[in-house]
């Protein structure tokens, strides 16, 4: 599984950090980013729910490593 996070496109709202908060987390700016370590959300369900409660669609879940 890969996580993308357009920075560009983040309003920093946290609802990925609310849905998954084993793997999002936002930086010092409020934006979204993926918590290190967290194996870019393998075995997290909650994961491709966090990107669809993204008011803005700045998360793009896809399968494969990258």
């Amino acid at each position: 599984m890969h996580i993308d996070i357009d920075k560009d496109v983040c309003i920093g709202a946290g609802q990925c950090a609310l849905a998954a908060p084993g793997v999002f987390t936002q930086d010092d700016d409020g934006y979204s980013t993926l918590i290190p370590g967290s194996a870019g959300g393998e075995g997290d369900p909650m994961v491709r729910e966090a990107a669809r409660a993204c008011p803005v669609h700045a998360i793009t879940v896809t399968e494969g490593g990258g």
